[in-house]
């Protein structure tokens, strides 16, 4: 016996004669109204914001308008002309940033009465150059060959000096033969030849050469520092010059080699010797020296 499924039974009809609608799901009609309401409120908030943004462009825009007139070209701002308060309300003060007003000074020039510098202003002051620079670079044409000429060599200059080592304080450079020493001075005879003339540098006028009070002149030779006579060549005039180099601001001096600008005069076991001189060189105190009164 086929089995069947009972079937709901009819709506009854009103007595109007309307049925419901099954074919639509309930509460569709709703769901449209309450989209179209938030479409509405939407479109109202998108509408209220572009007219609120829009009422200050229109203002501003009418700003270069009113400054169309002037002539920077389109699409420039302008602004207002300063007045002539403003004008003549320039910066007053010894600043280099000031200066007085164009009418005033031309009234001045044109009439006379302006102010005049003197010559001594206008004229820049001569300096006179210091004797004995530091620094081996040559005489003033760089060529290092400056002052010697063949004749028996400089005229001293000034009194004699002597050269005191700095880290052996009691103890001067000394002719003895034909070596200089460094030796502590002895009686007269002794304080004599650690006395020496300094003269304009036989190579470079800008340097120093040291003369003996018997005439000769203290050179390196074979890198040792001797005492000969001068003899007109260049090779002496260059063996013969040395450049003082200031250390810090102390009066501690270094005495640069002309021809070896490298090396420089120093004491070793007590001997004047030319050594090289650099950054990685040790005893650097050996190569520093004191210019003092003579001793004789």
């Amino acid at each position: 016996m086929p089995e069947t499924t009972p079937q709901p039974p009819p709506h009854p009809a009103w007595e109007n004669g309307w049925a419901p609608d099954t074919s639509r799901a309930p509460g569709t009609r709703r769901l449209w109204l309450a989209g179209t309401l938030a479409i509405a409120t939407v479109v109202g908030c998108v509408t209220a914001i572009a007219v609120s943004h829009h009422a200050p462009d229109k203002e501003s825009s009418a700003v270069p308008t009113a400054s169309a007139n002037t002539d920077n070209g389109p699409g420039l701002l302008s602004f207002a002309s300063p007045s002539a308060s403003d004008a003549s309300g320039a910066p007053k003060g010894t600043s280099g940033m000031s200066a007085t007003s164009p009418t005033s000074s031309a009234t001045a020039t044109s009439s006379g009465t302006g102010p005049k510098s003197s010559p001594s202003s206008s004229k820049p002051s001569k300096s006179t150059p210091s004797k004995g620079s530091s620094g081996g670079s040559g005489g003033s044409d760089g060529s290092g060959s400056s002052g010697g000429s063949g004749d028996s060599g400089q005229q001293p200059s000034s009194s004699g000096k002597s050269v005191r080592s700095v880290n052996y304080p009691d103890r001067y450079w000394h002719a003895s033969g034909s070596y200089v020493y460094l030796d502590q001075p002895g009686g007269s005879e002794s304080r004599e030849d650690s006395t020496f003339k300094l003269v304009k540098g036989l190579a470079n006028s800008s340097c120093y050469s040291f003369a003996t009070h018997d005439g000769l002149y203290l050179r390196h030779q074979n890198f040792v520092l001797r005492a000969e006579s001068y003899d007109g060549s260049n090779l002496f005039q260059q063996d013969a010059t040395f450049c003082p180099q200031k250390v810090g601001f102390s009066d501690d001096v270094l005495f640069q080699s002309v021809n070896y600008p490298n090396y420089a005069l120093r004491h070793k076991n007590f001997q004047l010797r030319l050594d090289p001189y650099g950054y990685n060189t040790t005893n650097r105190q050996d190569f520093f020296f004191d210019l003092v009164d003579g001793l004789s």
